[in-house]
């Protein structure tokens, strides 16, 4: 590359700073900047019926989650394709990297507060925490500019379709150039597929690989994934020139592509 590997990741680092918000609807102080994710596991001892698990979640949401100022959102997830049936994720969105730490301290004492038997309390939470294994991951990703932000009620039906790429270094790329075809993909395929109800891209800030670039798409629907597709690549077609394409493609290693079911409590 013309720049070392060091200059391009300070690159990305200036996105992240300059980075614009994802969610119209909140207030500017609570729209996130930071999302953590955690992967957990259905413990398949448990005899939790899905009802009494949504039911669980929903109460503990709208008497903690809901009332922590240091939280923009919180959303669960399913398996639908993904390399392990068993997968749950609980995603969280923060406005700043402190809010992540003064969250966990908040959210105990609003715990207290909608619970004040400590017997009750945790009942209530040992209840909820059978539903899964022990075992759990978690990591922070930092959201990019070129959002979409879901402007309607998605269906009884969506999905969350996640794309995990790989960034590359080539020695003959500039930033410029990302910088360019980044601003451009997001213009003119991303924006202009009506199959794309919403388009949130999050860099590594914490987590197994500084590599990783996420891409979020959610949709109304599994049929509609294909159909997503097949516009992308028309619309690609009259953005980019064949040799733009290739160009675009030195920025990236490999990607895992999974897809989840958007739970609505």
């Amino acid at each position: 590359m013309k720049t070392t590997n060091r200059f391009f990741a300070a690159f990305i680092i200036m996105l992240l700073l300059f980075s614009t918000s994802i969610i119209s609807a909140q207030d500017d102080e609570k729209r996130p900047m930071y999302y953590t994710v955690t992967t957990m596991y259905w413990d398949s001892d448990s005899d939790m019926s899905m009802d009494d698990w949504k039911a669980g979640e929903k109460e503990y949401m709208e008497k903690v989650t809901s009332k922590n100022e240091h939280i923009s959102g919180a959303w669960y997830y399913t398996h639908l394709l993904t390399p392990n049936s068993n997968e749950v994720l609980y995603v969280q969105g923060y406005p700043s990297w402190e809010a992540i730490d003064l969250s966990g301290a908040r959210s105990a004492e609003l715990e207290k507060e909608a619970w004040p038997e400590e017997e009750a309390r945790k009942s209530f939470l040992k209840k909820m925490g059978s539903a899964y294994a022990d075992f759990h991951s978690d990591e922070i990703y930092a959201i990019l500019p070129g959002a979409k932000v879901v402007s309607e009620e998605l269906s009884d039906d969506a999905i969350l379709y996640i794309r995990k790429n790989k960034r590359a270094f080539p020695e003959d790329g500039t930033m410029e150039e990302l910088r360019d075809f980044s601003k451009r993909m997001v213009e003119n395929v991303i924006n202009k597929n009506d199959y794309l109800k919403g388009y949130y891209p999050c860099q590594h800030a914490w987590g197994s690989d500084r590599r990783d670039f996420i891409q979020a798409f959610m949709l109304d629907s599994m049929d509609d994934l294909s159909k997503m597709f097949d516009k992308n690549r028309e619309l690609m077609k009259e953005a980019f020139s064949k040799e733009e394409g290739k160009s675009m493609g030195k920025y990236f290693k490999s990607h895992g592509d999974y897809i989840y079911a958007i739970v609505k409590l």
